[in-house]
């Protein structure tokens, strides 16, 4: 099964010049934990996540309200193509230590595919417990 058959293809996004506190608000409004950054090409610059916001906004004392998305994102974020079979992006998961991958296809966002969208594919319900677990393995060494 190819990453385009489980994929989530209605992504929100976030431009790099919006606030801190828009990404907060659409990942709170969309219950999400993660949001792309693109530009309006849909050509992905990074990812800001809800611990982004957290770490590297609130906790540095930066005013969410004038901090731009583009300072705290992570940049050169790895990603999948639509054709890209899905356990090796549980593979990917696991060893980038991430639990969402952007899908890309001619450098611009066309969706994005969870840990959560393996789970539910029951096909692939053993690659994402995999890969969660290899995940929260390493957040308990730190």
């Amino acid at each position: 099964m190819n990453v385009k058959e489980l994929m989530n293809p209605a992504v929100v996004t976030i431009e790099p010049a919006s606030s801190a506190a828009l990404a907060a608000r659409l990942i709170s409004r969309h219950n999400v934990g993660a949001l792309p950054v693109c530009g309006p090409d849909r050509k992905l610059r990074g990812m800001v996540t809800d611990r982004d916001i957290i770490l590297r906004c609130i906790a540095a004392e930066e005013d969410p309200a004038q901090t731009p998305v583009r300072d705290i994102m992570t940049r050169g974020c790895v990603t999948v193509s639509p054709g890209d079979d899905c356990r090796q992006a549980a593979r990917i998961m696991a060893a980038q230590q991430v639990r969402r991958l952007p899908v890309v296809e001619e450098g611009k966002l066309v969706g994005i595919v969870s840990l959560a969208d393996l789970a539910r594919s029951q096909r692939y319900d053993m690659e994402a417990a995999q890969a969660l677990g290899e995940i929260s393995e390493n957040i308990l060494r730190r």
